[in-house]
């Protein structure tokens, strides 16, 4: 079966991977995926690595298109997902609505995973919001990896009850042995749009279309709610 090339934003992983196995049956091609931080995968598309799919955030789509690098007429919004906050599975689960209950959770942490700070959405905004919360001693307690799923699966795997972690809401459900407490409370809440295209000159042009209108269907908006994708109106 011929490949396809899919690079993404490591937030939609849990819905290219819930669809791989129907698309693969129904279109006769391979994916071939590439998940990570929105930073790094700019960083493999400019130096050349195949890509027919290309799944970023809404703003790095629309310049892409600016740049003639993806089809502006197939661009598709896969919805907003927020940046949350997560305890290891069988930690107390405790609100995080205002900034008060969220220091409550975080000035007591042994550690705080979270992705790249420097590549990655959520973990750009979350060194951001640590920052002006003005933790103490908040440097030894970071834990940076290099993609929101690489930090929860080490936080599920350090399975330390008072450690916690800050990524999208949608890296959060996928990873097991991590519970979702709640989204980043105002001022410091952040929600991102994820949009996919296909690249312009790829081999298989069509077939990426395919599987973003799949991905992106409205018959399927609440198979996309429960990954962590919000509607379009949030």
């Amino acid at each position: 079966m011929p490949d396809l090339h899919v690079l993404s934003a490591g937030a939609a992983k849990g819905l290219v991977q819930g669809q791989q196995a129907d698309f693969e049956r129904d279109s006769g091609f391979t994916l071939q995926c590439t998940f990570g931080a929105v930073g790094a995968v700019l960083e493999r598309l400019n130096a050349g690595a195949p890509c027919d799919l290309i799944i970023l955030t809404r703003a790095m789509i629309d310049t892409l298109a600016r740049e003639g690098r993806v089809d502006a007429a197939r661009i598709d919004d896969l919805g907003w997902v927020h940046t949350g906050v997560a305890v290891p599975t069988g930690a107390a689960t405790q609100p995080v609505s205002d900034v008060p209950s969220l220091l409550a959770v975080l000035e007591p942490s042994n550690a705080i995973y979270l992705p790249d700070p420097e590549r990655a959405t959520a973990g750009i905004h979350a060194l951001r919001v640590l920052k002006a919360l003005q933790l103490p001693d908040i440097e030894p307690r970071l834990r940076a990896f290099p993609n929101g799923a690489a930090a929860m699966s080490a936080l599920a795997e350090r399975a330390d009850l008072r450690s916690v972690g800050i990524t999208q809401v949608s890296e959060i459900r996928y990873t097991p042995g991590v519970q979702l407490l709640g989204v980043l409370p105002a001022p410091h809440g952040l929600a991102t749009l994820y949009s996919g295209a296909a690249a312009r000159g790829a081999a298989h042009t069509d077939a990426a279309a395919q599987l973003l209108l799949r991905l992106c269907a409205p018959a399927r908006a609440s198979w996309r709610q429960q990954a962590g994708f919000e509607a379009l109106s949030a």
